[in-house]
């Protein structure tokens, strides 16, 4: 049977006109590095730990853009790519995203947030539970995934993130915004990169933290598929379980033809990925990094903040006392938003990711699979198992946030040399990653590997 022709690449669409996928992935990072782990070591410990923010993010930003290139060249998620590398890698995923990512950290602070505000300590439970499963409803309708997800995480992040600057605009002066300037580059006070005291799994957890987190970065395959960009305008969405177009479907892409009039669309392709991806995820999660750790330090550095989530419940007396009671419970409702919508996120990419790659154990070319099916088993495991793991007892929010973030910098520091190994050997090579790329990802590799093994030698909070 002769192989299909190939197709050629679609024009890329204006600058302006495709911003969206990038989104999804910032509003994963909002409700866990940028609101919580960057801003709690900040209270705790200055400005001077900033750099790891910046560098983290960095190292995000060229994992998520080489995640993209694999995606914009053969219309597949880089997960089947994988599968062509080795049969072993989709059960890697599928570990390596489930377990991590059913801790209900997110759902847990969220809860908790929410039940001080309410003075209603007993109501934490019932809340933490039924966000989980108000999360499963949400994700149950809507005619297309990708659609829902990027109306409500736009949303969050244009209500969110504009508050927090101005609180930060009002309430800091420019001492603090002076360290954090030297911060960015680990001059803290009297130290350097690490002050005495910090346990080394909360720095990793932020580090990790520093935007998606984990597995969940190669989801962005996904989003820029099902949004159409490059070779992916030939591929399937995911369909709500009860939507008619909840089929089975082809799992697999193609190449595009090498010609020049598609290099040259590729060129349009690769600076249009670059600049939405560099604007949206990289720009807005940097600031919100700086913004919510300077709120965090000029509010409450110098004070017992306590453990767990209390250092949000005294940014937000501050807050109050320097401006109303009503702008101090925004804050707190604002805070328990961005964690509702980051656990939406999580599961809605997790669910993506195992569903998936349980397929790509049973991959046979050519093969339809009902990935819409696959998705809500998935989606729905995790639910229960997060449900289930609550009310064992583990309700401690930021102990499961740092646990989950660790778990995923061992991940995260797989998925560097796999996916520099799979545009390496799928990909032409004109249209490989250069060197400066390389290098990072290679950096990122032996960064996140010494930190991985100094933290499981000395896991502490």
């Amino acid at each position: 049977m002769p192989k299909p022709s190939r197709k050629n690449l679609p024009t890329p669409p204006g600058m302006f006109s495709t911003l969206g996928p990038s989104f999804i992935l910032l509003g994963l990072a909002l409700g866990s590095g940028e609101l919580i782990m960057w801003p709690y070591l900040a209270a705790n410990y200055g400005l001077g730990i900033l750099w790891g923010g910046l560098l983290g993010i960095t190292f995000q930003y060229v994992l998520n853009t080489e995640t993209m290139r694999y995606t914009l060249a053969w219309g597949e998620s880089v997960f089947v790519g994988f599968r062509k590398l080795s049969v072993i890698i989709p059960l890697w995923y599928i570990i390596s995203t489930f377990i991590p990512w059913s801790l209900p950290g997110f759902s847990s602070a969220s809860s908790q947030i929410l039940s001080n505000y309410l003075h209603f300590p007993h109501a934490e439970a019932i809340i933490a539970v039924g966000m989980l499963l108000l999360t499963g409803l949400i994700l149950s309708t809507g005619k297309f995934l990708y659609n829902t997800m990027e109306f409500l995480q736009r949303g969050v992040i244009m209500i969110g993130l504009p508050f927090t600057i101005i609180l930060a605009a009002v309430l800091t002066n420019r001492t603090d915004w002076i360290e954090a300037a030297w911060g960015l580059i680990g001059r803290g006070d009297g130290w350097w990169f690490f002050p005495q005291g910090i346990a080394i799994a909360s720095f990793l957890g932020a580090f990790a933290y520093s935007g998606a987190g984990g597995n969940l970065n190669l989801a962005q395959s996904y989003y820029i598929k099902e949004k159409g960009w490059g070779m992916g305008k030939f591929a399937s969405k995911i369909s709500s379980l009860f939507s008619k177009d909840a089929k089975p479907t082809k799992i697999e892409g193609q190449l595009f033809k090498d010609t020049p009039a598609n290099r040259k669309k590729w060129q349009g392709w690769w600076r249009m990925i670059n600049f939405e991806h560099g604007m949206i995820f990289y720009l807005l999660g940097f600031i919100t990094i700086v913004v919510m750790s300077v709120l965090a330090k000029s509010l409450v550095f110098g004070s017992d903040v306590g453990a767990g989530l209390s250092f949000l419940n005294a940014e937000a007396a501050m807050i109050a006392s320097r401006t109303t009671p009503l702008i101090g419970t925004f804050f707190l409702l604002v805070a328990a938003l961005m964690l509702f919508s980051t656990q939406m996120g999580i599961l809605e990419s997790s669910s993506r990711i195992i569903s998936e790659n349980v397929v790509l154990l049973f991959y046979k070319k050519g093969r339809r699979f009902n990935l819409s099916l696959g998705f809500y088993v998935a989606l729905w495991a995790q639910i229960l198992l997060g449900i289930f793991i609550y009310l064992s007892g583990f309700t401690e929010p930021r102990f499961l946030l740092t646990l989950g973030a660790v778990l995923n910098a061992a991940a995260m520091m797989v998925s560097f040399p796999l996916l520099f190994w799979l545009n390496k050997k799928k990909l032409p090579k004109i249209y490989q990653p250069n060197f400066i790329r390389k290098l990072i990802m290679l950096l990122a590799f032996v960064f996140f590997a010494v930190f991985v093994v100094v933290t499981m030698q000395n896991f502490k909070i």
